[in-house]
């Protein structure tokens, strides 16, 4: 089992080192091609999309009804299940998520720039509050659609994100999400009428059942216009920006 394991991981590393950056989406024929193999028929499994990384494909599937991500060999002799890694970048290779979809959903945006983003973040997340301290200095070159992903392990991130998402405008919705480390009692004081929180509370959950179906497993999840995730410190060293 050990040494099966250890060679999966070290043919995804070197795999990684060959991807190209930009994945381009497989065609319906070829997708049909590659669920003709004998592994995907008898395991059942079908290809809802594909797209091809340069030196592998990688492959959102369903077997039988369960969503997963799982790796194909350009000669389609192996798949690699599990994390497969960007040398370059430390990231895992995944699939674009459809972002498409989801534009105006968001809590608010924030930015007057022309590179749009979409984030994911928790009042209460120690790195998004880190993130947050530096948005100030990207204003005017970034458009950043704001998600509220409150996260179970953090006690007030629910009541603060319904509190920010409750502000009536948008510079006051940006004033409330810098400063919820000093509102967490108002928050958690707030009284809404029954309507109120109800509107509140689907809006809410509707962004956070977003984030799951494009598998945001923590905050801060930040990805760009194409749907790849993006390193936040990655984003703001673009910039000339350096975090201590």
């Amino acid at each position: 089992m050990f040494d099966f394991t250890r060679k999966v991981i070290v043919s995804s590393l070197l795999l990684a080192g060959s991807l190209s950056a930009n994945y381009k989406e497989v065609s319906k024929v070829e997708i049909a091609q590659m669920e003709q193999l004998e592994l995907f028929k008898k395991a059942q499994i079908t290809i809802t999309k594909a797209y091809d990384a340069g030196s592998l494909y990688i492959l959102n599937i369903s077997v039988q009804g369960n969503p997963d991500e799982i790796y194909l060999t350009k000669d389609k002799k192996l798949v690699l299940a599990g994390d497969v890694i960007d040398t370059s970048s430390g990231m895992k290779v995944s699939a674009p998520a459809d972002v498409a979809t989801i534009r105006g959903k968001e809590a608010f945006v924030y930015g007057t720039g022309s590179e749009e983003y979409f984030l994911f973040t928790d009042p209460e997340c120690k790195y998004c509050k880190m993130l947050e301290s530096y948005l100030p200095k990207i204003q005017d070159k970034v458009k950043i659609r704001i998600f509220y992903y409150p996260l179970d392990s953090h006690t007030n991130a629910k009541d603060l994100s319904l509190y920010i998402m409750n502000q009536k405008t948008t510079d006051k919705k940006i004033t409330a999400m810098f400063d919820s480390t000093s509102i967490i009692e108002k928050a958690k004081n707030m009284k809404y009428s029954p309507a109120e929180l109800e509107k509140l509370e689907k809006q809410l959950d509707e962004q956070i059942q977003i984030g799951m179906k494009l598998n945001v497993q923590g905050t801060p999840t930040l990805f760009d216009k194409d749907g790849k995730n993006t390193i936040w410190v990655n984003l703001l060293e673009k910039f000339g920006i350096e975090v201590k």
